[in-house]
């Protein structure tokens, strides 16, 4: 099945292009902070999301990385981009709040510029498949246009309180 023919959930979708702040973040994801590394959704379809974030000289991972030339470092980089795609996987999932995205894969991950504090990315992240259980999705960060960071991922979908829990995965 592709990301084309996913069934789109009417309710779900009403609003999907309004922007989308800290508060509705929190009710589509488990992060919190520190680790909520969004601010903002700006748009949201069925199957890309654009997110923002702005990074702050306080963010507790650029406080030693490094101490006189700050930089966010690339697995934050790439975590943003996991986030964004948690909220659009939780426009598939079956019960709001009950389920979790879990990354199980990252490939071609491409770190093209710096990004520092003060700055302000966008994040687009697109499903490009899923087969069963697994999504499959591209992510990417800009900042003024220009790419900084490039990835393809995978996640599937896990009940935290269920079953799946015993299991041994590990989330991101």
């Amino acid at each position: 099945m592709t990301a084309a023919s996913i069934p789109p959930d009417s309710d779900a979708r009403s609003s999907a292009n309004a922007p989308m702040g800290i508060a509705e973040i929190e009710r589509k994801i488990p992060h919190r902070t520190p680790m909520l590394l969004l601010d903002e959704v700006v748009e949201l379809t069925e199957s890309t999301i654009h997110a923002r974030k702005t990074f702050s000289s306080n963010d507790y991972f650029v406080q030693g990385h490094f101490p006189d030339y700050p930089l966010v470092p690339g697995v934050i980089q790439c975590e943003c981009c996991l986030q964004a795609g948690a909220i659009l996987l939780s426009e598939q999932t079956p019960e709001a709040g009950g389920f979790v995205p879990v990354a199980t894969r990252m490939d071609s991950v491409k770190f093209k510029n710096m990004v520092r504090p003060g700055d302000t990315v966008d994040i687009h992240v697109t499903l490009k498949e899923r087969l069963a259980n697994a999504f499959f999705l591209n992510g990417k960060m800009l900042l003024n246009g220009k790419t900084t960071t490039r990835l393809d991922f995978a996640c599937s979908i896990t009940n935290p309180g269920g079953a799946d829990a015993s299991s041994g995965g590990t989330a991101p």
